[in-house]
């Protein structure tokens, strides 16, 4: 049985925004490498790790328990772009974009876990 969680409009979205955050930590300060870098990518990638995850238990209650983790791993992932722009490595206009995005997949999340 095939239990294809990147079929799921939910994980294309995260990947998404995981793969945009990854591109954009290259320009942070190298000083933050292994402090806000980490952080974000690891808060981000998180997210569609646990909605495969989740999808991969084939029971509902599971899958369940792994999106409400994504959507903490999102409110993490927001935080920490919240502070990369506050310091000043991302500008308003990127941060608007990956924040809508992060918004989308908030309902999303929250839209999936209601209907389990």
């Amino acid at each position: 049985m095939e239990n294809n969680f990147k079929k799921l409009e939910v994980w294309q979205k995260s990947h998404e925004l995981t793969i945009k955050i990854y591109k954009i930590t290259t320009d942070f300060p190298k000083e933050e490498r292994y402090r806000l870098i980490d952080q974000l990518c690891r808060s981000a990638s998180s997210i569609p790790a646990n909605i495969a995850e989740g999808k991969g238990r084939y029971h509902n209650k599971e899958f369940k328990q792994f999106l409400y983790i994504a959507r903490g791993s999102l409110e993490e992932t927001k935080y920490h772009l919240i502070l990369s722009n506050d310091l000043g490595y991302i500008n308003n206009e990127k941060y608007n974009e990956l924040m809508k995005l992060a918004n989308v997949i908030g309902k999303m999340l929250n839209g999936l876990i209601k209907t389990l």
